[in-house]
């Protein structure tokens, strides 16, 4: 089955997308990503340092991964603009994580922000990610923008809480017509299958992920709770019922 996830024009065969920060090493950053499957890593921009003879950038196989430079930090839309045309000219590359935040204790992104920012950066022909609250409203002004994957978080960044409401995310994957990718507050693998099963396209985490014990370990599980979910919802599960359905016939039994 070619089965694979396309953005932008690109295929890729895995699901689960990895964030860079947060982690104790490079090495256990490393083995993450070797770990997982992953094909795409973001990095946060502006939290690089240029002055110091190695940045993150410099950590990543780039010959192996698609780098996704992300504007995370960014509290306007200008200032998440100028972040991503230095992500631009720091990495070649034309994809773009919008993230616009709009507070500092929540993290949650700014709506009116995002959608300013999108404008003008699809309009310089990036390939913009928007990170947004689980709005379907908002989802479908991105997508009419132009933006090329919607990413509505699952719960607060970092948070760990998984998706404890996700029937908004089910509204805005039922309305899609450009890749859903959950993002943010993902704790455990399970929270990546929920995700999947309910028809997501692709999830990315980071801290669940670069804070465990064992974070390549982590890693491996996640990458299985995506493959899992992935097939769940291929294969069609089955509807919710009110009562019991006896799992053997009723007819021809012997009494």
């Amino acid at each position: 089955m070619d089965d694979v996830l396309e953005i932008a024009g690109k295929r890729f065969k895995s699901r689960l997308m990895l964030g860079s920060g947060k982690y104790r090493t490079a090495d256990e950053m490393r083995e993450a990503l070797e770990a997982s499957g992953t094909e795409i890593v973001t990095v946060a921009i502006r939290r690089l340092n240029f002055d110091e003879p190695r940045t993150l950038l410099d950590e990543i196989d780039w010959s192996r991964y698609t780098i996704l430079p992300n504007t995370a930090g960014c509290y306007t839309a200008e200032e998440a603009i100028r972040v991503a045309r230095l992500g631009r000219e720091v990495t070649g590359s034309d994809w773009v994580k919008l993230e616009v935040i709009g507070d500092q204790k929540y993290l949650l992104p700014d709506m009116e922000g995002t959608l300013q920012a999108a404008r003008q950066l699809v309009k310089e022909n990036f390939a913009v990610l928007p990170y947004i609250t689980d709005d379907p409203i908002l989802a479908r002004k991105l997508q009419e923008i132009g933006t090329v994957t919607v990413m509505p978080l699952g719960s607060p960044i970092g948070s760990g809480q998984g998706i404890p409401h996700f029937e908004r995310i089910r509204v805005i994957i039922e309305q899609a017509r450009v890749p859903v990718v959950v993002d943010a507050g993902l704790g455990a693998p399970s929270d990546a299958s929920l995700a999947l099963e309910i028809g997501a396209d692709a999830v990315l985490v980071n801290t669940a992920i670069a804070k465990a014990a064992k974070p390549a370990l982590m890693a491996e599980a996640f990458k299985l709770g995506v493959e899992a979910g992935r097939k769940a919802f291929l294969a069609g599960r089955i509807p919710k019922l009110a009562y019991a359905e006896a799992s053997s016939p009723l007819t021809g039994v012997v009494r």
